[in-house]
């Protein structure tokens, strides 16, 4: 039975895992879209969400846990909270991520 199983594992450990959520959701930042497979992004909607919560916050502390939560990759912080600034995810209580299906992918027709 999987009773309260939470997460996706994604057949990696769970440094591995947190290595491709953390990329996943830096690349999402920076571009503000991904393309992946159906899995992965449905395991980084959660991460992201968390992520812009934090960037909703606004404090120090915030902003500190955020930076530990992707890449350090020059501006991605700095345009999460300027995204935030101005006023783009203020107002909702959540949904700032959509998942949406983008057919197959050639070659081993895994979902997208």
């Amino acid at each position: 039975m999987k009773h309260g199983v939470k997460a996706v594992k994604l057949n990696r450990n769970p440094q591995d895992r947190l290595r491709l959520l953390r990329s996943l959701a830096t690349q999402l930042f920076l571009h503000s879209r991904l393309q992946t497979t159906l899995p992965r992004a449905k395991a980084l909607a959660p991460y992201a969400e968390r992520c812009v919560n934090l960037a909703l916050r606004g404090t120090e502390a915030a902003r500190q846990k955020l930076m530990e939560r992707v890449w350090p990759v020059t501006g991605v912080v700095g345009k999460i909270l300027e995204q935030n600034r101005l006023a783009k995810w203020t107002g909702r209580q959540g949904g700032w991520v959509r998942v949406m299906k983008a057919g197959r992918r050639e070659g081993d027709c895994a979902p997208m």
